[in-house]
């Protein structure tokens, strides 16, 4: 458990205040916790992004509790540094840690194009829908040099198989070309991740994302040309986020989204003692009350690994949580259509030359 006294200072540069040790890494020396006032006046941490030749990049969804089948990341680690993100934890596997290390140092998997097309044409795959982002954010900071997310949907176009899309930048507007031809095929869908409509709450939450404004804006040019598209009002945070909701959902409606989601927030692995250790420091008048409504909702936990139970958690909270948001999205009609996916249009390309047939 983190000691909030041993550094009780809010760097705003970053989500996560400290790099915990990997818990794959044993023998591994991190400084948790800064000795002096000389640590904080390091330059600010930047960036690294470490360019990687993966082998594969579709990955199948075992997880009853998600609704994809299929995931495609073109990145890990995530420069968003979400303080809450579940995909902290798989940071560790690449041999960094889940704290600073996972919004700083990114890694590129820069043939990511290449793997899906080369999946593509593997003769055993069914046309299915493939999410981006589902593990990292598929528009972070680097996609506007590196365009791989802007690649990977060329290659749905190209091989006509479905593709929906999470995240919480606006530079997905970019793509607009690209979507608006995927939705003529019925053969993308996008969502927005919108936590709240507090910008001071985001500058804490989520301090390197877009806008909640410009996720709105998001929302409303996808609708208005024509793009499937809904929000995830998520995680909810009881004690921080939860009594956000009616409005997020209302803006979200107005704007033009179809549908909506929502999670109860869970801290597995190292994330529970880096949302600990930043909750003290970003909320110290409310961190007990929060940390003690989280857990309420996780059978006195604040981790949570139940089929069907854990991104929705039970107990009071958490069953006046799904109360409010069924009611709500009733209210501003979300959620009363199904997006009828086209999977009959998928061709191979056969190393890039068409079928006679297609």
């Amino acid at each position: 458990m983190i000691n909030q006294k041993a550094n009780d200072r809010y760097d705003k540069g970053r989500a996560a205040q400290y790099n915990p040790q990997n818990r794959f890494l044993k023998g591994l020396y991190v400084q948790e916790f800064s000795e002096g006032i000389d640590d904080w006046e390091q330059e600010e941490r930047k960036t690294e992004y470490i360019f990687d030749e993966s082998r594969t990049i579709v990955n199948k969804v075992k997880s009853e509790d998600v609704g994809m089948l299929f995931s495609a990341n073109p990145y890990q680690g995530c420069e968003h540094g979400c303080i809450y993100c579940y995909a902290r934890n798989s940071h560790e596997y690449w041999g960094y840690s889940a704290g600073l290390d996972f919004e700083s140092r990114i890694v590129v998997k820069k043939n990511a194009p290449d793997l899906l097309r080369k999946f593509f044409e593997n003769k055993n795959w069914q046309p299915t829908p493939i999410s981006l982002s589902g593990n990292t954010d598929c528009y972070q900071p680097i996609e506007r040099q590196m365009q791989l997310t802007r690649k990977m949907l060329e290659v749905c176009l190209e091989y006509r198989n479905p593709v929906s899309i999470l995240s919480k930048n606006a530079l997905i507007l970019r793509d607009m070309d690209l979507l608006q031809e995927l939705a003529k095929l019925r053969l993308v869908m996008v969502y927005s991740s919108i936590t709240s409509l507090d910008e001071s709450l985001r500058l804490k939450l989520e301090p390197r994302t877009a806008s909640y404004r410009l996720r709105l804006k998001v929302v409303e040019t996808m609708s208005k040309n024509g793009i499937p598209t809904g929000i995830m009002n998520a995680p909810i945070i009881p004690g921080l986020n939860d009594h956000h909701m009616h409005d997020v959902l209302k803006a979200a409606s107005e704007a033009g989204a179809l549908w909506a989601g929502y999670t109860v927030v869970r801290l597995n692995g190292a994330i529970g003692d880096i949302f600990r250790d930043w909750l003290y420091k970003a909320y110290p008048d409310r961190a007990e009350k929060v940390w003690n409504l989280i857990a309420s909702c996780h059978e006195g936990n604040v981790n949570d690994s139940r089929t069907k139970k854990r991104m929705t958690g039970d107990g009071k909270i958490a069953e006046m949580i799904k109360m409010q948001f069924k009611l709500y999205c009733k209210k501003y009609g979300l959620n009363e259509t199904k997006l009828d996916w086209n999977l009959t249009s998928f061709r191979r390309m056969n190393n890039g030359q068409m079928s006679l047939f297609d």
